[in-house]
């Protein structure tokens, strides 16, 4: 054994460092450490008329890393020419996204190149962030934080894995400290505590391409959703198979899942829970199913839902959910999927606990819902983000209980509910650091601005929460050289805080990829597959981009726990903040091509919007493109509205992403945010922020206006040129119900 892993610290307390803490976890080939960086690799700029044996001059060579664009943790390949990433596109090696790749992921490469990327570091002085050099950031980090008493500091990132996950927890205990804020805006939170305690695990296999029929609430998963590239690859197997699957959407606003459904059903705002039941009623007491491990208390829940109920609670006509029910009979196994609308309002829990019924009624589990397995390196394992860590923060930051604070990842001053009183709370925390690739809200109201490597020039290791096939852990390696001189990895910061702390622990490791190469050469030999040596493993790592492992063999239960009589929805508009894939919760407003791509339903490009039914437009005296006021009892936002059939007569949506004050040239100040209205009601058994429990009035304040409205393609008509075939919508619907 090498020298850097000897004497030092013992067994144990070096698994703890290398991140591999699991009980099944040996010492193995540890005779090859790394101590070679990149910076030891500089060599002097000369002609490029001698490149790399394996180098073409013109033509790209493909790397292997993993996309962090979304929380989802793609694998990705990269095209390099000349040294400089040119095209990003799915790695087929991973069997989370085989080889596809969302726009976001596309998207990737101009967040690199982007003009506005926090280039030095940025200390606050007389009120404004000026650059100053590494030494003097590091030493006031240095200083205040050695000031700080324990639980009185915190972390506040997106959802984070890996070995970069398991140093912000080694960097919490060294300070003395268990508090790491969590927040993710796209979030299945909700659900996952459902999963708990009906199915034993937070994070269940779900399986789309072996379901013959699905009908999701609200569930966008081809959309914005945890993990969209791996659930629609899912979802095109699922169509293709030999019976083709039947997908039925039932949602207030149309998603780009619901533009892709057999049948799309506008249900009002908040009454998902009482459609679930009526579902229920019809299996038990019209189709005869067993009511098997139905607790007594929701069997009588169940019965007082008749369908004539239901139907005019929801407004969703009785006979198309009577043939809904049927057909999840008929085309076994199925799938019902809980999406954010049900999840989003104060009675999210019971909403999902009474959708997720329906797959314990239809025998769903162990068939279209499978485990996941037991991850064999939980230290690894992805700390996934909601919205309750969000308000348990700002709660904290108003009680003056935090003294400071590192950002990474998030943005709370753009994602928090104006309602939260956030921009005065974090005023209170006495120093706040920002480990951050761009000038958005959060990191300009830093005291300390530490620029971050973009994730094409970083060393890392990614572990989805929604595993592939395989249970993976994901390699990110850098695909070029750092465009700028002073900007640092986010591992190397985090050994740089660690080193700060426990110098003895961490001086080995010069660099964080240093730290990685040892702690690759420590993965236990079942991890290997055989290699040679850990320079053979290394190596293979970084060209396939994964690495697989076993996971632990594990059995789901299938319960159903008790819930309360659900609520008949809002007596107003309910608001929906709805996210989008693009520019998703914001954090790629300052990125052009995805400014540029059309929303998925409206067709709406660089601007913000609402959208409403022309019905209810209708009774408010709104024309489509009219300048309008949403207000609810936090405030109001005024956009232009366009007008959809996609839409139940109770909501009005408006996507999120724009609003920013800041966060470079491409989106400051460009449109509303529309997070900034929500009223801060939490969820009632976890806490979570219940996004689409807002009622909200809206005014006519400006007359249309063609040009302030950029849609591409957006006509809902043919101009009398006759192109395609119609019949009316009457006509169609002659045979429903028969």
């Amino acid at each position: 054994m090498s020298e850097t892993m000897s004497g030092k610290m013992n067994r144990r307390s070096f698994l703890k460092v290398m991140g591999w803490s699991t009980a099944g976890a040996t010492l193995a080939g540890c005779d090859l450490p790394s101590t070679v960086t990149l910076e030891e690799g500089k060599e002097d700029v000369v002609s490029y008329l001698m490149p790399e044996e394996y180098v073409i001059p013109g033509v790209g060579v493909w790397y292997a890393s993993t996309c962090t664009q979304c929380a989802a943790a793609c694998g990705i390949h990269g095209r390099v020419r000349e040294g400089r990433v040119l095209k990003l596109e799915g790695n087929p090696d991973a069997s989370l996204n085989h080889g596809k790749l969302c726009m976001m992921g596309q998207a990737g490469v101009q967040g690199h190149y982007n003009p506005d990327r926090i280039t030095s570091p940025l200390m606050r002085s007389g009120g404004n962030l000026t650059p100053v050099s590494w030494d003097k950031a590091l030493a006031l980090l240095e200083e205040k934080l050695g000031a700080v008493n324990g639980e009185r500091f915190a972390w506040f990132t997106g959802t984070i894995s890996g070995h970069q996950a398991a140093l912000v927890d080694n960097h919490l205990e060294a300070m003395g400290s268990s508090t790491h804020y969590v927040h993710e805006v796209v979030n299945n939170a909700v659900s996952r505590a459902v999963y708990q305690d009906m199915l034993g695990e937070s994070n269940p296999r779900l399986r789309l391409d072996k379901a013959k029929m699905i009908v999701s609430f609200g569930a966008d998963f081809m959309g914005a959703s945890v993990s969209p590239v791996h659930y629609a690859g899912q979802y095109a197997k699922f169509r293709t198979n030999k019976e083709r699957g039947l997908l039925v959407q039932v949602e207030p606003k149309m998603s780009l899942t619901g533009g892709s459904a057999d049948l799309w059903l506008a249900i009002k705002p908040g009454t998902e829970a009482v459609l679930a039941l009526g579902m229920a009623n019809l299996l038990l007491n019209k189709i005869k199913v067993s009511d098997a491990g139905i607790p007594a208390d929701v069997r009588s829940l169940i019965d007082s839902h008749d369908i004539t109920k239901v139907a005019r609670i929801t407004g969703v006509a009785g006979h198309r959910i009577q043939r809904v029910t049927q057909l999840l009979t008929e085309r076994s196994p199925s799938l019902v999927l809980p999406g954010a609308n049900a999840e989003g309002q104060a009675q999210g829990y019971d909403t999902v606990a009474a959708i997720m019924m329906l797959n314990h009624i239809l025998g769903n589990v162990g068939k279209t819902i499978e485990s996941s397995g037991e991850f064999p390196f939980p230290q690894l394992m992805a700390r996934q983000g909601g919205t309750a860590d969000l308000l348990a923060f700002a709660e904290a930051a108003k009680s003056q209980k935090l003294d400071a604070v590192i950002f990474h990842g998030s943005n709370p001053l753009f994602t928090a509910p104006a309602s939260l009183g956030l921009s005065e709370a974090m005023a209170s925390i006495g120093f706040k650091v920002a480990i951050a690739q761009f000038p958005d809200e959060t990191s300009m109201a830093a005291d300390l601005v530490l620029p971050v490597n973009s994730y094409l020039e970083d060393w890392g290791t990614q572990v989805p929460a929604n595993q592939g096939e395989d249970a993976a852990i994901h390699v990110q390696q850098p695909l070029m050289e750092k465009l700028h001189a002073d900007t640092r990895g986010f591992g190397d910061i985090l050994l740089t805080l660690l080193k700060q702390r426990k110098n003895d622990e961490y001086a080995q490791f010069e660099d964080y990829y240093a730290y990685l190469r040892n702690a690759f050469a420590a993965m236990p030999a079942g991890v290997k597959n055989n290699a040679k040596n850990n320079n053979e493993f290394w190596n293979t790592a970084l060209q396939t981009g994964v690495i697989k492992v076993a996971s632990g063999a594990r059995q789901l239960s299938s319960k159903v726990v008790s819930f309360a009589a659900p609520a008949e929805g809002g007596a107003g508009l309910t608001l929906i903040p709805s996210p989008r894939l693009g520019l998703f919760d914001g954090r790629h407003a300052n990125l052009p091509w995805l400014q540029e791509a059309p929303d998925q339903i409206s067709k709406v490009v660089w601007d913000s919007w609402a959208e409403m039914h022309p019905a209810t437009a209708a009774k408010l005296g709104i024309n489509d493109r009219d300048l309008i006021k949403v207000s609810s009892a936090q405030g109001n936002i005024t956009l232009r509205v366009t007008l959809l059939k996609g839409m139940n007569a109770d909501a009005i949506a408006v996507p999120l992403g724009n609003g920013h004050t800041d966060y470079g040239r491409y989106a400051k100040d460009l449109g509303v945010n529309p997070l900034q209205i929500l009223d801060a009601i939490k969820e009632k058994k976890t806490g979570e922020l219940a996004m689409y429990g807002t009622q909200v009035t809206v005014k006519k304040v400006g007359p249309a206006d063609d040009v302030s409205l950029v849609r591409m393609g957006a006509s809902d008509t043919q101009a009398g040129r006759k192109l395609v075939a119609t019949i009316p919508v009457e006509q169609l619907r002659r045979t429903e119900g028969s």
